[in-house]
């Protein structure tokens, strides 16, 4: 099968190494000066620093030539979320689009949507669309660990992209729940900064273990809320995905939060990292809609507060502590 992948950041680069195993792969960089330091070099070393890049990765700057390498076949579009709307725009300009698959997790900034929604609106109900996510770090799946993720769409559509994907060390699962497995890609980013600033205050594993437990609770109510269903949320795009970038050292979002609670402001702390840290750029958003839905939650309220500089994370800390003793109860 033909497949194109639009978007040469970290992620993209790994989906499309990974899909190289089997696939004839063209991977679409925007910059034509970056596009043409990866051919010659056969490696992303502004994203993804030594992995080489395989044979059967082809490389373009020409938007069109991506979208035509994808007709008959599977696009991938590898973007920040922010970005998604003007990239599904100019794929509507070359016509009728093949089957799309996203990899974005996070919420819209300025209109607090999610990626489907940003796609309903923009190509309308696609018959064969989804998100695919998980646990995933863009290195160990570059380098041929094994990963499991989540394609989520209608059964025709995960079929497609299970039989693309599957295979070797990288195995995928299917839902059709689509919003359920975006509320737990994007709000998992905004609660691995919490845990970064809580790893960063030395509170230790037990604060640790609470926070990640008391987010998975934010996470599902807000899910729920959002039309999402709550077994999702106990699967490799809810729990799964949130330990993985609460607690692992390659996370992006989680670096933020431990420069954040070394006492960094956020765009130090932006800056420092070098990439896009989807949490910080959904926070507000995820916030929003809960507040809009009646969504209790004080995680990300305290996440927002710090980003702002509203609040220290100390005092973040001293503000959550301070609630009232309640019931825990599980989402049904």
């Amino acid at each position: 099968m033909n497949i194109a992948v639009l978007g040469a950041g970290a992620w993209g680069t790994a989906v499309a190494c990974a899909a190289a195993a089997r696939h004839a792969v063209l991977l679409y960089a925007r910059d034509e000066a970056q596009c043409a330091a990866m051919r010659a070099d056969r490696e992303n070393r502004r994203y993804l620093p030594g992995v080489s890049l395989p044979d059967q990765v082809g490389l373009t700057s020409s938007f069109g030539a991506a979208l035509h390498h994808a007709r008959g076949g599977l696009l991938i579009i590898a973007t920040p979320t922010d970005a998604l709307r003007g990239i599904l725009q100019a794929c509507r300009a070359e016509g009728r689009l093949p089957p799309v698959v996203w990899l974005c997790k996070g919420f819209e900034r300025a209109s607090g949507r999610l990626a489907h929604e940003i796609v309903l609106e923009e190509i309308g109900d696609h018959e064969s669309a989804g998100p695919l996510s998980g646990p995933s770090f863009a290195q160990e799946v570059a380098r041929g660990l094994p990963t499991a993720l989540a394609a989520a769409g209608p059964a025709g559509f995960c079929r497609l992209v299970t039989d693309a994907l599957h295979g070797g060390a990288l195995r995928i699962y299917s839902t059709d729940d689509v919003v359920g497995v975006e509320v737990g890609g994007a709000v998992k980013n905004v609660l691995a900064i919490a845990t970064g600033i809580c790893d960063a205050l030395e509170l230790g594993l037990n604060a640790r273990a609470a926070l990640i437990t008391r987010g998975l609770a934010e996470m599902t109510r807000l899910g729920c809320a959002l039309g999402g269903r709550p077994d999702t949320f106990m699967g490799l795009t809810g729990v799964g995905d949130l330990i993985l970038t609460a607690t692992g050292d390659l996370s992006r979002n989680r670096r933020v939060g431990l420069e954040l609670g070394r006492g960094a402001t956020k765009d130090e702390a932006v800056g420092r990292l070098g990439h896009v840290a989807e949490g910080v750029h959904s926070a507000h958003a995820v916030r929003g809609r809960a507040r809009a839905a009646g969504v209790e939650m004080p995680i990300t309220e305290a996440v927002c507060a710090v980003l702002d500089g509203l609040l220290s994370p100390p005092q973040a800390l001293d503000r959550l502590l301070a609630r009232e003793p309640k019931r825990e109860a599980v989402q049904r």
